[in-house]
This record gives C-alpha cells, structure tokens and sequence, in this order.
C-alpha cells in the first residue's frame, strides 16, 4: 500500500486528477490516498495558497500527484508551484517527451528528456528595482549558479540516462556570453561526464540547440540544462509531440518527488467536461515507476497510446470532431490496460 498525497487543483485539475486515479485503482495498485489542497482552492479555504497541512501531507508522504494551480494574482502570493520545489528541494525537473502515433503533429522521430536545474539560476527569484526617488529607472535580477546545484542535476542526468538505458547527454548553456554562471555549469558538466564513459557527452549552446530540435530532434537523447533554459526547451520539446495537453513532468528530490501534468489549469474549459487527461495520467505513470510499480506504469502508458493511435475516443484538443470528453476518454484508457 503507498500512501500518496494528492492535490486536486484549480480549473481542470480535479477533473484529470480524477481521471488519474480511476486509472491508478484499474491497474490494482494499492494506494492510500490524502487529499490536501493548494492554489485557489486553498485560498478559498485556508486563506493560503499552500497550507501548512498540505506542506505537512508531502512530508509524511514523500510523494505528490499534483493537478495544476493558479497563484492568485495581487495579494504578495509566490508561485506555488516554485514554492513547492524550493521548499522540498526538488532540484530536477523531468520531462520526458516522445512521439504519439495518431497526433497531427509532422514529428514522428522524437524521444528525448529534458533534465532542468530546478531551483537555481533567474527562477531564485532574487530581484529588485532600482529606483531614482519614486520612479523605477532599472530592474535587476540575479541568477544564481552553485556547484552543488550544477553538480547533482548533472549527475541526476547520467545517472538517469544510465538507468533508462539512453546513449547520450547533452549539456546546453550560454556560457560563450554568460562566462560565471554558463562557464560554471559547463565546466562542471565537463567534468562528471568524464564518470560516464559509456555515455556520449555533447554540449550546444540554447539559441542553437532551439533551431536544432526542430530540425533534427532524433538527434537528442537526454538534454541537460539550467532552469530557464530547461523552462523554454521542455516546453519546445512539447510542441514537437503535439503539445502540453502530451506532457508529463516529475519533479525529484532527495527527500520527496512531485508528479504533474506541465500544462496549466486551463479555466475557460473547467467544469466543461473536455479536458485532455493525458499529461495528467501519464504523470500517474511516472509517479508508479518511481515507486517500483513498473508494470503497472507500463500498461498506463501503453494504454494511453493505444488510445491514442486509435483516434477515435478523444478529446476535442486532439480530434476536432470528437464528441467525447475527459470521462469517455478516460474510460478508453482503462479499456486498454
């Protein structure tokens, strides 16, 4: 039995989480579950974006399925979502993205993971006008790169590439202009790639490593990089496969991991019935692999392509003329596990 927290979200969030779970309970995997809240839900309740509870729940648990969330706007909120990783520390940030048959996308060729530097660089959030009496003259922001921080998503990178049995890393930076914080996390890379001699270590600079994945993404096996860039490449990289609604992410710490759909919560369609569960379940599955259920991750997401190359129960986002929505869809997937 594991015991798992799980945060529902704002706009389509609990109705993909739900999703989520039916598939989860379809597979037999025992699961405890503990429902907390955040994002607007909680403010609506606790007054808080993310509660002390909720903070509380990951720690017992370690683990998090986690539906997407809306930081108020006004009021001094941080992210939640950044707050969640700084808070447990969840230094790696994956994002797996691979081909779907049965999308429109033209891409039939891609199966890379991004790997980004989850709590460092410009997303530190260290930031301050610059004010000449009232009036903002300038702004600043700092980015901040640590060995520490560069060395273990590094790390992280080989070591995932190694256990997922993939061929090559490549290390992206800006380390021809941004010569400290660039030359840093390039140098470092340099250096753990020698530990990984059956790995192939490649290093591209961002603006060229963008032209080139949507020239050549079969060229890209594990991509490695710092926050920002991680932030623009994964997103890059799910436009490639036919979009967020496709995208699953992780975020992994030493002491917790928090699974999620990358894609936001969407209020326009909430509570319309239509919303993709796709990113959301196969976060499920992420989730299960990371917990030893192998099997059981497997069937999800062979189950969830099946659905998909079949085209025929989706969501409006994939399939314009679909007359099903987000339970029907759903539904399909168990049908095929």
């Amino acid at each position: 039995m594991h015991k798992i927290t799980l945060i529902p979200g704002d706009g389509i969030g609990p109705a993909i989480v739900d999703a989520s779970v039916q598939v989860i309970e379809a597979t037999g995997v025992k699961v405890d579950w503990d429902t907390q809240l955040a994002g607007m839900a909680a403010v609506e309740e606790h007054a808080t974006p993310l509660p002390e509870e909720t903070l509380e729940s990951i720690r017992r648990t370690r683990v998090c399925l986690k539906g997407p969330l809306t930081t108020p706007v006004g009021g001094g909120y941080r992210s939640v979502n950044v707050t969640l990783r700084q808070t447990f520390n969840l230094y790696a940030n994956v994002r797996p993205a691979m081909s779907f048959e049965g999308t429109s996308s033209p891409f039939r060729n891609v199966d890379l993971v991004t790997i980004r530097e989850n709590t460092e660089g410009l997303y530190a959030g260290i930031e301050h006008f610059i004010k000449f009496g009232e009036e903002k003259i300038a702004a600043e922001s700092i980015a901040v790169i640590t060995r520490q921080g560069s060395e273990r998503v590094v790390r992280f990178a080989f070591d995932y590439a190694r256990a997922a049995n993939r061929k090559k890393v490549t290390l992206v930076h800006k380390a021809n202009i941004l010569k400290c914080t660039g030359g840093l996390f390039l140098e470092i890379g340099r250096d753990i790639a020698k530990e990984y001699p059956e790995i192939d270590f490649d290093e591209r600079i961002v603006d060229a490593c963008c032209m080139q994945l949507v020239m050549k993404p079969e060229i890209f096996d594990v991509i490695v990089t710092t926050n920002l860039f991680g932030d623009i490449l994964s997103d890059l990289a799910a436009g490639l496969i036919g979009g967020l609604g496709l995208t699953a992410g992780a975020n992994i710490g030493t002491d917790a991991a928090i699974f999620e759909a990358v894609h936001g919560s969407a209020p326009d369609i909430a509570d319309l019935g239509i919303a993709n569960p796709t990113a959301m379940i196969l976060a499920a599955s992420m989730m299960l692999e990371h917990l030893g259920e192998k099997e059981a991750a497997g069937r999800i997401e062979r189950a969830v392509r099946a659905v998909i190359r079949e085209g025929q129960i989706l969501t409006p986002d994939l399939r314009k003329d679909s007359g099903f929505g987000t339970q029907q869809m759903t539904q399909a997937i168990i049908a095929n596990l």
